[in-house]
């Protein structure tokens, strides 16, 4: 499965000025991992965002939101979003900052690359 390359050079574009930003590809897309965690990815047109239990509730509330099911089982903490959620730079900033913010209090991995 190929992945919107345009979504991801916005998300890679939000994320530059990390230094603890690697890339894998995963799920028939590609993730973005932060310190060795994963924090969201793009498969096919939607993002996909790790947000944890409470995170993933609050975010299946707004538009456009759905649970991440790539194996035919709802994965838990993890949303996909679609693309009329990420119009603008702000929009995709925002859902990105709260998956950043959720990996953020993960403990710290042993390897930058997981």
């Amino acid at each position: 499965m190929a992945y919107d390359e345009k979504l991801a050079a916005r998300v890679l574009d939000h994320f530059e000025p990390r230094s603890n930003l690697t890339t894998r590809k995963m799920f028939g897309g590609l993730c973005v991992m932060l310190g060795g965690h994963m924090c969201c990815g793009i498969v096919g047109e939607s993002l996909m965002l790790r947000l944890g239990p409470a995170g993933t509730v609050a975010a299946l509330a707004e538009a456009h939101v759905r649970e991440m099911d790539f194996t035919g089982r709802p994965m838990a903490g993890m949303v996909y979003v679609d693309a009329p959620a990420l119009g603008s730079d702000r929009q995709l900033g925002a859902w990105l900052d709260r998956a950043a913010t959720f990996v953020a209090g993960l403990p710290p991995k042993s390897s930058p690359n997981g």
